[in-house]
This record gives structure tokens, C-alpha cells and sequence, in this order.
């Protein structure tokens, strides 16, 4: 199983569009869509594919190496699976699926706090390997319960997003009245009733509900109150002094996600972060913002020597993440591509999301020359 690759979905895209035929109508576009006129979206993908790579072919070279050292662990690859929140509202069982994937697979799940699974169960999952992602909690006690089951379940890095002071505005999820568990309007019963194998797998899962959180969420809450809770509760801004009771709590690696000012991370090496990721949130709450991979190579020059820097948004094959690693950053992260693999695939779609990305960048550094990944800035056109 860790080993599998299906020669039918060489390419992220032929995972996308089988997913999508798999997949119910409104569960793919909450994945899909982007903040109103989803103009980020396009614009992470199009900046990320204009990098141009430069090969070195006289110069000696055996062969290339993957693995990348992070906070005391070696990976086995320089990408991580990203956070992505209602997974298994998409495909049941996915977080599981996916932890159980990147643990065999040798490389970091980073679970959501809006998870369909629990952040238990996805510690015993990946055996103690998955990373933590928190929404900080407005509520001082829900923060500080969740950070003492984050240590207790033995996560060994957080991950702070910060760039969700407020809910996106989305027009298909608006137009979808997206909920967890899913409205069970005639509409969108129709699009279940149209994907019988997720329907299937639903229903051996049980409902998709999020599993972390619901200790803290009241009792028979309708569905209709669901956003103004996690707006209030658990999606608070999150500043600097934000930040500092979380430092000061978690002794462990912190990440702060979410970042694509230079200033701010200038103040997060301040505070003591450990690593920053630089990120848009996949286009998915600022339409006019910048795509991260501008300011990545700024960034990674002026700051690479004093913390790490990640990346994710807009990445959707080895190409895309030769292209980050060239720019600058230290790792990088995936989101939307490990999905449409689940989706595709089942439980066999995280290793060969994980196996087809492995191939090609292995392909992408043997052309360019690239032994390590800490070499490929060396290869990049710069403008």
C-alpha cells in the first residue's frame, strides 16, 4: 500500500476530475471555491507556474535526495499535507485516511481544529507524527483545555493560523448554505443521492460533525447559529499579544500560518515562532491579496537564517513545489491536491497523492542537477 501509484492519475488534475465525479456537487465547491470573485485562486496558481527553474548539466551529479530535516525529525520529502477544515464532509474517513498516509508515508499531517476527526484519534492515528493546527480561541478556557489535549496527545508542533480574523465571504458555499453535517435541503439531498459511493461511505462513517471542538459547542446547536459560534468562539483575530499566551503555553516548535507581510514576520521571530508558512489560505478569504510566492523570495532572503519558512497556496505538482523550494522557502505544504486524491481513490488516494508528487519532483531535481533541497534556490530565473 505505501508504494501504491495508479498509472490511470499521473497528474493532480486527473485526481481533480475524478474526485469531482465522486464527490457531491456542494462538497466540492466549499473545496473548490475561493473568496467572491475567486480571483486569488487563479492568481496562486498562475504566479507559482510563471517560475522558471534553470538546469546545470556538465557539472557531476549522482542523483537527488528528498529529505528534509524539520524541528529534530528528518522527512522524507520536502511537502506536508495542509491543513484543510471539513474533510470529511468532502470524503468520509479523509483526515483518517490522510494521517494514516503521510505517518507511512514519512511526512507531516497537519489536522485542522475544524476537523471531522478527532484530534485524539488522529494522534493515535499517525502515532504521535501529525502536527496541530489552532484557530485561537476567543475563550480563554477552551484555549487553554485545547492546548493541554494537543500536549497530552503528544502533537509535537503547533500551528497558529492567523489569517482568518473573519469568515471569507464565499459565494458558492452562500449560495450552497454549506453546514456540518450538510443541510439536508432537496437540493443537496439530490446531489447526495447522485454520488452513490460517497453516500455509501457516509454512511458507514456516520455523520461528519467537528469532532475536536464538539466538547465546546452547546448541546442541539441549530445548524443555522454554526458560523456566528465559530466567528465568536473559536475564529477570533489573532494579533501579537494573541500570540504571547500561546508561546508562553506551548514549549514546543510553534508555526505561525497565515503570513505574507514582511513585517509580520519580522514580529513573529521576535515573539520566539519557530516557523512561519506563507500563505493566502489557498485564496480563500482576501480576493485582491497577493500570491505568496512574490513575497516569498523577499522574505526568504532577508530571513531564512533566523526561522523556518513554509509555503503553501496555489501548489498542485512537483513543479509547484520545486518552484517554492527555488524561491526560498524551507518546506511546503498541499492542501486541495491530497483531497481530490482521497476522493478519487479512497483509502489508497493519500499514498498515491503523496507517491505521484514524490515522483515527479524526484524527476524535476535529476533534470535540473539538484542533489539536495536546500539546493534548489540556486537553479531559480530570478526576474
Amino acid at each position: 500500500m505505501k508504494d501504491f501509484f495508479d498509472p490511470r492519475y499521473p497528474d493532480i488534475s486527473d485526481l481533480r476530475a475524478k474526485a469531482q465525479k465522486r464527490i457531491p456537487n456542494f462538497a466540492f465547491a466549499y473545496l473548490e471555491g475561493g473568496c467572491m470573485e475567486e480571483i486569488s485562486v487563479a492568481r496562486n496558481r498562475s504566479d507559482v507556474a510563471a517560475v522558471q527553474l534553470r538546469s546545470q548539466l556538465l557539472t557531476p551529479f549522482d542523483k537527488s535526495y528528498l529529505e528534509v530535516e524539520l524541528f529534530g525529525h528528518t522527512y522524507s520529502a520536502p511537502f506536508g499535507i495542509a491543513p484543510i477544515g471539513l474533510q470529511g464532509l468532502m470524503w468520509p474517513k479523509a483526515p483518517e485516511i490522510l494521517a494514516k498516509s503521510a505517518a507511512d508515508k514519512n511526512i507531516p499531517y497537519v489536522l485542522s481544529t475544524v476537523s471531522s476527526a478527532s484530534l485524539e484519534s488522529i494522534a493515535e492515528i499517525s502515532q504521535g507524527k501529525a502536527w496541530y493546527q489552532l484557530y485561537n480561541p476567543t475563550d480563554n478556557s477552551i484555549r487553554e483545555d485545547l492546548l493541554n489535549r494537543i500536549k497530552q496527545a503528544g502533537y509535537p508542533v503547533l500551528v497558529v493560523t492567523v489569517d482568518v480574523p473573519t469568515f471569507g465571504f464565499r459565494p458558492r458555499d452562500i449560495k450552497n448554505g454549506l453546514a456540518m453535517p450538510p443541510n439536508m435541503t432537496v437540493k443537496n439531498i439530490l446531489q447526495m443521492l447522485a454520488k452513490p459511493s460517497w453516500l455509501w461511505e457516509t454512511a458507514l462513517a456516520g455523520k461528519p460533525e467537528m469532532q475536536t471542538l464538539k466538547p465546546y459547542m452547546p448541546k442541539d446547536m441549530p445548524m443555522d447559529q454554526l458560523a456566528a459560534f465559530m466567528n465568536k468562539t473559536v475564529m477570533g483575530r489573532v494579533d501579537i499579544e494573541g500570540l504571547k499566551p500561546i508561546r508562553d503555553m506551548w514549549q514546543g516548535p510553534l508555526v505561525i500560518k497565515g503570513l505574507i507581510n514582511p513585517q509580520d514576520v519580522k514580529l513573529a521571530i521576535e515573539l520566539g515562532a519557530d516557523g512561519v508558512v506563507i500563505s493566502n489560505h489557498g485564496g480563500r478569504q482576501l480576493d485582491a491579496g497577493e500570491s505568496p510566492i512574490k513575497p516569498l523570495q523577499g522574505i526568504a532572503k532577508k530571513y531564512r537564517s533566523d526561522i523556518k519558512i513554509f509555503m503553501d497556496s496555489g501548489l498542485r505538482s512537483g513543479t509547484n513545489i520545486a518552484a517554492s523550494l527555488a524561491s526560498g522557502a524551507d518546506f511546503t505544504f498541499l492542501g486541495r491536491p491530497f483531497v481530490y486524491g482521497v476522493g478519487a481513490l479512497g483509502k489508497k488516494g493519500g499514498y498515491h497523492t503523496i507517491n505521484t508528487l514524490m515522483m515527479q519532483l524526484t524527476q524535476i531535481m535529476n533534470q535540473l542537477g539538484c542533489s539536495k533541497v536546500a539546493d534548489l534556490p540556486q537553479y531559480l530565473v530570478e526576474e
